[in-house]
């Protein structure tokens, strides 16, 4: 039986993905949107959680899809009312505010789930289960895309809290921690800042397996080929290479194998059988290492970042009092 949901934030990566999973599947029913703009032809659309609450239909699930500045106040809410949660990621701003939803959810006796939906791409179990017993001794993630082409007039990856390059590189930290047998450890970072923005538009990362350095390069400003592709090189000799989103699996010189999956789809599939079991699922190994990435940065600041003829604002005295950890993110619509 399905069981009534809503999307929170009616933003592009609702639209794009959330939408379609849902429809396709049968463990839930979209019955309401939330967003204090414009919602979904076809369901009711409240101004905010609570409004639902009071004057909607019946929901047992919602699916946070905010920018992540204010996923933390909006999952507290739904697990105050009683409500199964799913968080688009990253699933929270900072690890202690992961930590304690994980801790109220766990006390009210419902599903709080990490959507990382990368980890559900075609080809990453299969990548988890050849690793599996292997010894990582090299390997490189590349994570290059153009912002401007996959994530127009979203200005809240750049306030405080928005990850910039991290928002898609931790998609590659995702699938990492999924399928590397030990865990990892950030070694050394250095983050290029735009001039007139408070998140990195490129990263340099060394992350640590064990004793083998895994090089990472994220990068917002790749007007060519768009690269997304993982390398892991192991003890015996072999090396697996995860391209395009974890989509394609090859291994040594074998041919490329790949297969059609909608990581949505298992998305949904995995929330469905949490919220049957009551359990949480709620992984904070991919923000762990952003968080450490930022932590142990060297910090390059580069040119203003121009999304066409539109500028981001310059950064003005309050709002360098924000990046110093004072002050919040102004609302914006989801």
């Amino acid at each position: 039986m399905s069981r009534p949901l809503a999307i929170i934030g009616a933003g592009k990566i609702a639209r794009d993905q959330h939408i379609p999973a849902i429809a396709a599947g049968d463990g839930f029913a979209l019955v309401a949107t939330v967003d204090p703009g414009a919602g979904i032809d076809g369901v009711p659309n409240f101004a905010d959680l609570a409004a639902l609450l009071a004057r909607g239909p019946r929901v047992e699930a919602v699916a946070i899809c905010t920018p992540p500045q204010m996923r933390g106040a909006i999952a507290r809410e739904a697990i105050a009312a009683g409500l199964h949660v799913l968080l688009e990621k990253p699933p929270a701003a900072t690890l202690a505010a992961l930590a304690a939803l994980t801790d109220q959810a766990r006390a009210a006796g419902v599903t709080l789930f990490a959507a990382w939906h990368l980890r559900f791409a075609a080809m990453v179990e299969e990548a988890r289960v050849w690793l599996a017993g292997r010894t990582v001794v090299g390997g490189s993630v590349t994570w290059r895309e153009s912002v401007r082409r996959w994530h127009p007039g979203q200005a809240w990856l750049w306030a405080p809290g928005g990850l910039g390059v991290f928002d898609p590189g931790i998609n590659a930290l995702s699938i990492l921690t999924e399928i590397c047998p030990a865990s990892l450890e950030i070694v050394s970072a250095r983050l290029a800042v735009p001039a007139n923005a408070h998140t990195p538009v490129a990263a340099r990362l060394t992350l640590a397996s064990g004793t083998a350095m895994i090089p990472v390069d994220f990068d917002f400003r790749e007007d060519g080929d768009q690269v997304w592709r993982i390398v892991i090189e192991t003890a015996c000799g072999h090396s697996l290479c995860l391209s395009d989103g974890a989509a394609v699996l090859t291994i040594d010189a074998d041919p490329p194998r790949s297969r059609q999956a909608s990581e949505y789809a298992g998305v949904y599939a995995r929330f469905a059988a949490l919220v049957e079991a009551c359990r949480i699922d709620a992984d904070p190994a991919p923000l762990r290492l952003v968080a450490d990435a930022l932590l142990v940065a060297e910090t390059e600041r580069v040119a203003a970042f121009v999304e066409y003829s539109r500028r981001l604002p310059p950064l003005t005295t309050r709002s360098r009092r924000a990046r110093s950890g004072s002050g919040s993110p102004r609302r914006r619509r989801y």
